[in-house]
């Protein structure tokens, strides 16, 4: 067991995780966007039970990597389905405590101090907008916040004209940092990051029929710690339920 969780601190330093409190109870990896809302409902979990979940966050491609890999985590929350299918198809959760968690959605962000206007819509002037910048997003051939973007671009058919004129960063937070920080005119990222940050603003919501259902399905590894169940649960509960929908998340709670 301690040679498991030592494994688990290495993981997040190989990785560049968030900082990860001890924990006997949960080890969670999950998708970067669920920084901020997940760290507070560790928190509301700890003062309930005394058990302070272990929490490391990064790219679901990442994550999903190892835990195929080598492990690590009691649980994964993912901010898609595929990267959850790709441990499932494998044998790598328990399948039986798969459920989809939480709902988001796709926007542009600028600076806060930016007045670029924009409507999103088919054909839109997106490369226009940037001004000879770069557009920040996660890379679209893994993490699932930049394969949303590339879907919602190419069904508005503006993708090819933007494929050259790309920051692609290794998760949707760093996407956001870009922007916040000035590096990048203009951003996609989910709702909940951009509410997360006071140096972005929205420029506007992508359509969610301009790409896939943004679904975080949660669920237990395959060789969890008995404990990890009840933290489960408690996503799913009134105290967590408040604190995602404070951030800006969609409650879906289902099993599949």
């Amino acid at each position: 067991m301690l040679d498991r969780f030592i494994r688990a601190g290495l993981i997040a330093v190989v990785l560049g995780l968030a900082p990860a409190v001890a924990c006997a109870g949960v080890t969670v990896f999950a998708a970067a966007s669920l920084s901020d809302a997940l760290s507070d409902v560790g928190k509301a979990y700890q003062a309930k039970t005394g058990i302070a979940p272990t929490l490391s966050f990064a790219a679901s491609s990442a994550l999903a990597r190892q835990i195929a890999a080598s492990g690590g985590a009691d649980m994964f929350i993912s901010a898609d389905t595929e990267w959850m299918d790709y441990l499932d198809n494998r044998g790598l959760i328990a399948h039986a405590t798969r459920r989809n968690l939480l709902g988001n959605h796709l926007v542009l962000i600028a600076p806060s101090d930016s007045n670029v206007a924009l409507a999103i819509a088919p054909h839109f002037d997106l490369l226009g907008a940037l001004h000879g910048g770069r557009l920040s997003m996660a890379d679209p051939d893994s993490v699932p916040a930049g394969k949303y973007a590339r879907t919602a671009l190419s069904t508005l058919g503006v993708w090819n004209s933007l494929v050259d004129h790309l920051v692609n960063a290794e998760n949707v937070r760093v996407a956001l940092a870009y922007v916040a920080r000035g590096e990048a005119p203009l951003g996609i990222v989910y709702t909940t990051d951009a509410l997360s940050e006071k140096q972005v603003r929205i420029v506007g919501a992508f359509p969610d029929n301009s790409h896939a259902p943004i679904v975080y399905p949660a669920a237990l590894t395959r060789d969890a710690n008995p404990g990890a169940r009840a933290f489960l649960d408690f996503l799913s509960g009134p105290a967590a339920t408040a604190i995602f929908e404070k951030d800006g998340f969609l409650i879906l709670g289902a099993k599949p």
